[in-house]
C-alpha cells in the first residue's frame, strides 16, 4: 500500500484522539472542578535501514491545566472551595486516597460526607462522618462543627477536620477517574496553610471558546487527512490503469 495512505491514516486517526480529548473537557465545562486535560502533536520519523523518509504525527497527552477556575458564590453551608492552591482529600472507589478541588459536599444516606460525585471526604483519621445535627459548619482550616438537635444553648461541638492538603505540581497526575493522584514515592501530608472558604464553588477552568475554536480545527484535519486518502487511492488506480497499458 502507498506510503502516503499510511501516513494520511496516522494523521487521522490522531486528529480523532486529539478531538476525543477536546470534546471531553467541553463536556466539562460546567463540572464543579474540573481541570482540563493538556495534549499536543508530535512529529515520530520512522527510522528505516537509511534515512528516515517518512514522518508520522502522534497525539500525546502532556498533563492537566492546574489553574483555579472560577469562583461561585451559592450560601450553601456545604459548599466549599479551595482559596488558592491545595486540595481536598477523598477515597476514591479502590480505596485509595486520591485530591479534588470539587467541593460540593453532602452527606450521604449512612452519614458520609461526600463529594457531589460520591467520594468520601478524608479527615484526621479516614473518611468523615457526620452525625445528626441541626446546622453543620464548615471553617477556613477544614475543621466541622455542628450544632446538636434539640438543645440551641450547646456549645458547637468540633468533629472532625477535613484533610487539606498541597502537593508539588509536579508530582501530581490526573487518574483514570478523574480525580488527581501523585507520583508513587510522594509523600502527601496535611497543609495548614490551605484555607477553605465557605458557601463558594469552585468552577472548571475549561475555556469553553478555546474548545470550540479546537473543535473547528480537529475537523478540518480530519478533513484533511480523508482527502489526502482519497488522492493516495485515486493515485493507486492511476498507476494501476497506467501499468496495465505496458
Amino acid at each position: 500500500m502507498d506510503r502516503m495512505l499510511y501516513i494520511a491514516m496516522n494523521g487521522a486517526k490522531h486528529a480523532l484522539l486529539g478531538q476525543a480529548t477536546n470534546s471531553h473537557n467541553l463536556s466539562n465545562a460546567n463540572t464543579v472542578g474540573f481541570k482540563t486535560d493538556l495534549d499536543e502533536f508530535k512529529s515520530l520519523p520512522v527510522y528505516g535501514p537509511v534515512l528516515a523518509s517518512r514522518v508520522y504525527s502522534e497525539d500525546t497527552r502532556v498533563g492537566t491545566n492546574l489553574n483555579a477556575g472560577p469562583m461561585m458564590t451559592t450560601g450553601r453551608e456545604l459548599d466549599v472551595a479551595i482559596q488558592g492552591e491545595g486540595w481536598l482529600t477523598v477515597q476514591a472507589t479502590d480505596g485509595s486516597e486520591a485530591y479534588t478541588r470539587a467541593g460540593d459536599l453532602r452527606i450521604d444516606s449512612v452519614g458520609l460526607l461526600t463529594t457531589g460525585a460520591g467520594h468520601p471526604v478524608m479527615g484526621n483519621d479516614g473518611p468523615i462522618a457526620i452525625p445528626p445535627a441541626a446546622k453543620i459548619e464548615i471553617g477556613a482550616d477544614g475543621g466541622i462543627t455542628i450544632m446538636p438537635p434539640g438543645d440551641p444553648l450547646t456549645a458547637p461541638l468540633l468533629i472532625d477536620r477535613i484533610r487539606l492538603v498541597n502537593p508539588p505540581a509536579g508530582a501530581m497526575a490526573k487518574r483514570q477517574d478523574g480525580l488527581m493522584g501523585v507520583k508513587p514515592g510522594t509523600e502527601v501530608v496535611p497543609d495548614a496553610a490551605v484555607h477553605l472558604a465557605s458557601g463558594v464553588l469552585e468552577g472548571s477552568n475549561v475555556n469553553s471558546v478555546d474548545s470550540m475554536v479546537r473543535m473547528i480545527q480537529y475537523a478540518r484535519m480530519f478533513e484533511t487527512q480523508s482527502k489526502l486518502m482519497q488522492q493516495a487511492d485515486a493515485n493507486g488506480e492511476a498507476t494501476n490503469r497506467l501499468l496495465s497499458l505496458s
